[in-house]
């Protein structure tokens, strides 16, 4: 069936308001069609992510049915019989999550349902709590807000892995979204107000000393995060706390920032803003569904931001440091890390005879870990995992990355070196002096649409089939396809990892939620020999990668 045809097949079966207003705006532009027809949206390891609107390859009730079905369907030939389900504050998050529990109902499984949005990692915790079988968040995570998304869980509160995904879209595949039926409400449960204080009481138990005396400006970014940060915040004894007025409540339509990622700088404009009014020590921000977080530390009259890879060493240390002076580290304890995430953080950890796991991209992988430790009946071994894109947990109680246990530990951690006379900034100085100059950079291309979707999967297959013996003018010494590849225990991905004779490293990766090729680079000489080095190679990647 042509796009075209799909277009008049909505046309004739849509009922809902919304969607109808929006299939009647695109009728004549036949791009506009095309891009909201070319294809269904794709069910992926990461759930679904697209652009708000009509069409097969858009969020709406109908794509968001469609994979209810298909997920109720799956659950039903294993006799799966509950569901948790929440949501963030974008744009139609709340009527879709309302959807996911009608489909669900409908279907006989047992729907609990969060009374209002909250974060991602709550959502893995009732999943859980209530021993749901299936967990669903409805959230695109940082993205803009023209953007929204389905996010999976299994019964260990952990993202899907590949395998029982790719099982789920043989399910997806096979539903017609205008046959899927709805039921009232009446059989939905809403999560209980408790379940929200046992949720605290567990980031609580992660505590790694107090925040007396820190000062902390705070934003959530119009997103999920703005209750309980500040709450957990409070908990540990700051002295003062200000919330970003602007960013402070949930707003889907983000109209402070356009990319509400605490990665970006811009998202940090008002944040920072306010920090220096109040002279606060550290600026903590959340992206809107309260998973990630990024900070800004005063220093030096100013504010420095920092990396994930920064924060993600800083914790190790701390943590690791702080447990063994109070005789908590366990014995082989466990550090995990994404593949794309800094080795810095490794040889911080090996200090304390630290295992440490490098897993494919995507928290799911280092939930795997927990889980797998936690079957052996070693969960407590785990003290940290962490990737660069601002993504932290410690402790089981969740599989996913935590914002509000990452705010927590990071103001406590705050408050320690402030106590010492230091700040966050001095004392990963101490670590680069002490290991190396590791910096790590991160260029996104962008391809938009069909063509665009095309040519991504052109350009990669391209990269596979001329893979460089040198890049920069430097000596390719050793190549990973996470493809083919057999010399890791990691299920295959679509990843190229280069590194370069002069210990410097390139990763390759298309975004599993957006329509991204991602390139991580690595150098770790001087400052300046740095900056030369990642010239160089982005120099090459912009020659097989620019569309």
């Amino acid at each position: 069936m042509t796009s075209k045809e799909k277009y008049e097949l909505w046309l004739k079966k849509v009922n809902d308001k919304e969607v109808v207003a929006q299939l009647k705006a695109m009728k004549g532009d036949d791009k506009a069609i095309e891009n909201a027809f070319y294809k269904d949206l794709e069910f992926g390891t990461g759930g679904l992510r697209g652009e708000l609107g009509a069409g097969t390859n858009c969020l709406n009730v109908y794509t968001i049915r469609k994979v209810t079905q298909g997920i109720a369907d799956c659950m039903k030939h294993y006799g799966y019989k509950k569901a948790a389900i929440s949501h963030d504050s974008r744009i139609n998050s709340d009527v879709f999550a309302a959807e996911v529990a009608r489909v669900f109902a409908a279907n006989g499984i047992k729907a609990y349902l969060t009374k209002e949005l909250m974060p991602t990692p709550f959502l893995s915790f009732i999943t859980r709590h209530y021993g749901a079988d299936i967990g669903v968040m409805i959230t695109a995570s940082h993205n803009p807000a023209k953007y929204n998304g389905y996010k999976v869980y299994g019964s260990d509160g952990c993202q899907l892995t590949d395998a029982r995904a790719n099982e789920m879209i043989g399910y997806i595949e096979k539903v017609d979204p205008f046959e899927v039926k709805v039921a009232d409400f009446g059989s939905v449960e809403y999560v209980a107000d408790d379940v929200t204080e046992l949720y605290l009481n567990e980031v609580k138990k992660r505590s790694s000393g107090n925040a007396n005396g820190l000062k902390v400006a705070y934003s959530p970014l119009n997103g999920t995060g703005y209750k309980l940060v500040p709450e957990i915040l409070k908990r540990i004894g700051i002295a003062s706390l200000d919330i970003v007025k602007e960013q402070g409540y949930p707003d889907g339509h983000f109209t402070t920032c356009s990319y509400p990622n605490p990665e970006k700088a811009e998202a940090l404009k008002l944040g920072l803003e306010l920090a220096k009014v109040k002279d606060a020590d550290i600026l903590i921000a959340t992206d809107p569904d309260a998973d990630r977080m990024g900070i800004a530390v005063k220093h030096g009259g100013g504010y420095t931001l920092m990396t994930g890879n920064e924060v993600g060493v800083l914790l190790t240390d701390f943590l690791f440091a702080r447990r063994k002076e109070n005789g908590t580290l366990p014995k082989n304890p466990v550090l995990v890390k994404t593949i794309v995430s800094t080795n810095l953080a490794v040889k911080v950890a090996e200090e304390y005879g630290a295992e440490i796991y490098n897993v494919l991209t995507g928290f799911k992988y280092i939930g795997d870990v927990i889980g797998k430790l936690e079957a052996k009946g070693e969960a407590d071994r785990f003290v940290l995992g962490f990737e660069e894109s601002y993504g932290y947990l410690s402790g089981s109680y969740v599989r996913d990355k935590d914002a509000v246990v990452a705010s927590m530990l990071t103001a406590e951690m705050t408050a320690y070196y402030k106590g010492k006379g230091k700040t966050l900034v001095d004392r990963i100085n101490e670590i680069y002096e002490k290991y190396g100059y590791y910096e790590h950079r991160l260029k996104s291309y962008e391809y938009a649409g069909a063509e665009g979707n095309a040519k991504m999967k052109e350009l990669l297959a391209s990269l596979r089939a001329h893979l460089p013996s040198e890049i920069g003018g430097v000596k390719v010494m050793d190549t990973v396809d996470y493809l083919t590849q057999t010399r890791f225990d990691l299920p295959k991905s679509n990843v190229l990892s280069f590194t370069l004779e002069n210990g410097c490293s390139l990763i390759v990766r298309p975004s599993g939620t957006e329509p991204l090729i991602k390139v991580y680079y690595t150098a770790a000489k001087t400052r300046d020999e740095n900056k030369k080095l990642f010239e160089s190679m982005q120099s090459y990647a912009d020659s097989v990668l620019k569309a």
